[in-house]
């Protein structure tokens, strides 16, 4: 009886947290079109750092296929030369979500709005996002305390 307890605790605690965070997760302050204006405009009209051209079929299409909780995901906590929360520190996953799909539709995807369900499934890939970078650091730190122990 008690190893069926634990996982069904865990999983109405996992519940309850998830109906907690809705409202903070849903959290939104204008739409794709208005935060991309604000916020991606710079790098995502220019190109600059071989940031795609919104528009562009050709560059988003590769970035579309990843699917729109991948592509959001690693884009919220920062990829290639694109920094995380696009540069942009006070803005909201929500937000930030509703500017990457605002982008991706202009650029051929179908994409909508993300949802809570969308949101939760971004939110889960980029703590795997980050999970593998934190990794990769921890060995590169790993490394240079190796290189840096004095010989005997």
């Amino acid at each position: 009886m008690l190893p069926l307890i634990r996982p069904l605790l865990a999983l109405s605690f996992l519940v309850a947290q998830a109906a907690h965070a809705q409202p903070a997760l849903l959290k939104v302050h204008g739409s794709g079109e208005q935060v991309y204006k604000k916020v991606c405009v710079a790098c995502h009209d220019t190109g600059i750092a071989h940031a795609p051209k919104v528009g562009d079929r050709e560059a988003w299409a590769p970035l579309i296929a990843e699917g729109q909780d991948v592509l959001t995901g690693h884009a919220w906590v920062g990829v290639r030369a694109m920094p995380a929360r696009g540069g942009s520190a006070d803005l909201s996953l929500a937000d930030f979500s509703r500017a990457v799909a605002y982008m991706a539709r202009a650029s051929g995807a179908n994409w909508q709005d993300p949802d809570t369900k969308l949101l939760l499934q971004i939110v889960h890939e980029a703590d795997k996002r980050l999970v593998k970078t934190i990794n990769e650091q921890k060995a590169m730190q790993r490394e240079l305390h190796r290189i840096a122990k004095p010989s005997r």
